[in-house]
């Protein structure tokens, strides 16, 4: 087949790096910096740029920008785009690039759906970005249709030499209520906990809890502003039910009240053992 990808970065260029690796696919690529543009070519892992004289060559195009440039590049580029094409964009968000796609898709007579690669690296950038990335992650597929299997089969198809592990399929909605408690609050906790004073004095006193809390401090703030505003309700009703949960713990220890306490901590054990296991 042949790929067109937008936006060589971490999630985009691990795309194009899986799929250059078969060499029965054509990877047709763009990014706004010509130095990526120059060493995706020179490591093959695109044969040419992707611009309006060729979209129209594309089986599948997978847009790898912010929001707002993902939906912009969309209305730049629709009409060059084939009504045989399917194009999945890889934002963190899906109802706000969802809601205006998939009118663009249905006025030019291609088909849109909404994906969300569950995978990612700590660094971002082509150079951090690898061929086996997304080997056994989770996909998120977002269709116009839930019910609709034709275009979910189609995706599955044209993803299927990215070796994803699974696929969950899903309305907007869902996606970004979920999406603002396993990802985007996990970046807000974790980026507003390392701002205690304390840290700056936690060399020899740390170990995996530190590690772990703080491995996602620190991010793209450039990418994650937009991320959470534009996903403010969701992620308002996760941040509510934190607050709400950690003033519970507050009282308790500030009162002195081991009854309260020790039972907030149980139930924290045993949601984390219902949920996960041990």
């Amino acid at each position: 087949m042949t790929v067109g990808i937008v936006g060589l970065g971490l999630i985009g260029g691990s795309f194009a790096k899986a799929y250059s690796n078969h060499d029965e696919h054509k990877v047709l690529g763009y990014d706004i910096n010509k130095n990526v543009m120059e060493s995706a070519f020179n490591e093959n892992s695109i044969s040419g740029e992707l611009n309006e004289g060729n979209i129209a060559e594309c089986d599948l195009i997978l847009i790898a920008l912010y929001p707002k440039a993902s939906v912009e590049y969309l209305e730049k580029m629709a009409e060059y785009i084939s009504r045989e094409t399917l194009v999945i964009d890889c934002c963190g968000v899906k109802g706000y690039v969802c809601e205006r796609c998939f009118p663009i898709a249905k006025k030019y007579g291609f088909t849109f759906v909404g994906g969300h690669p569950m995978a990612g690296r700590h660094f971002s950038g082509y150079e951090y970005s690898m061929k086996n990335m997304y080997n056994g992650a989770s996909m998120v597929l977002v269709p116009e249709d839930i019910n609709d299997e034709n275009v979910i089969e189609r995706a599955k198809k044209l993803l299927s030499p990215i070796m994803f592990g699974t696929f969950t399929i899903c309305d907007s909605k869902r996606h970004d209520s979920m999406i603002a408690f396993t990802s985007q609050m996990a970046h807000v906790v974790s980026n507003a906990y390392v701002k205690s004073p304390t840290a700056r004095d936690h060399d020899g006193f740390s170990a995996g809890s530190y590690k772990d809390l703080t491995r996602v401090a620190w991010l793209n703030e450039d990418m994650w502003t937009e991320l959470f505003l534009e996903n403010k309700d969701s992620l308002l009703t996760e941040l509510d039910c934190f607050i709400s949960s950690m003033t519970e713990y507050r009282d308790a220890i500030k009162n002195e009240d081991a009854v309260t306490l020790r039972k907030l901590l149980h139930d924290g054990k045993m949601c984390k053992e219902e949920i996960d296991g041990i």
